[in-house]
């Protein structure tokens, strides 16, 4: 079952960032592991893995893609 979830108004630039963070939920997003149902709401699928959230939430390194 997806999991709906809301993403803060802004993102406080911790590290690693936190769950709700609106980038992490962005990455998410453009790696097809979420979708967008609203501005701030994205439905997660039941796909996402430990894994790709640790991914999506760690820094991202120059040059990396």
């Amino acid at each position: 079952m997806p999991t709906t979830v809301t993403a803060k108004k802004s993102c406080c630039k911790d590290k690693p960032r936190c769950k709700r963070c609106p980038v992490v939920l962005k990455r998410l997003a453009d790696a097809g592991l979420a979708e967008r149902v609203d501005k701030r709401t994205y439905r997660l699928s039941g796909d996402v893995t430990k894994r790709d959230l640790k991914a999506a939430r760690s820094p991202r390194k120059p040059g990396a893609r």
